[in-house]
């Protein structure tokens, strides 16, 4: 049975490990998102509710982080990474990570996650390209790959560039 929780200072190494093993095949990878994960965990914006785990079988085989990010006034969230060990893909455990996340992303007051990602995979939960929203990428990226999702019915407007924090180097 899958559990999804939030992660533990006693998770680290797992995390470590499954993410490094996740991206090892990611068609787009820097092969430092578990670095970055680390790096984020020591931020001002790192929200702790928003680091979760999947476990089956006693063992995490997938992990989502939700950070702050700025745009214009406002502080919202965006979705990196979203790594599932490569035996355990394709069986709806990121879906379930990432509809855990919005849950908790809305009753966190949150009203917009970005990622940047497939065009074929996220609009699957709802994520439409950001500038449609009137959210702008700080960097050249195809519109259909940098998106957003709005989490609530909330009449705020937000328009700007996204300020990612420093740890993600942009």
């Amino acid at each position: 049975m899958l559990e999804i929780r939030q992660e533990t200072k006693k998770d680290y190494e797992e995390v470590y490990n499954v993410i490094k093993t996740a991206f090892k095949t990611a068609e787009y990878s820097d092969g430092n998102e578990q670095n970055l994960v680390v790096a984020l965990r020591e931020s001002n914006n790192f929200i702790p509710e928003l680091s979760l785990v999947a476990i089956q079988d006693n063992k995490i085989i997938g992990y989502i982080l939700f950070t702050k990010i700025e745009i214009g006034e406002y502080e919202e969230l965006a979705l990196a990474p979203l790594g599932i060990l490569p035996e355990y893909q394709r069986q709806g455990i990121g879906k379930k990570l990432i509809e855990e996340g919005h849950k908790i992303a809305r009753r966190l007051g949150y009203h917009y996650s970005i990622v940047l990602g497939s065009e074929k995979y996220y609009p699957k939960f709802g994520y439409i390209p950001a500038r449609q929203y009137g959210i702008l990428a700080p960097f050249k990226v195809w519109n259909e790959n940098f998106m957003a999702i709005k989490l609530n019915d909330t009449n705020k407007e937000i328009i700007g560039a996204v300020k990612y924090a420093k740890e993600f180097g942009i």
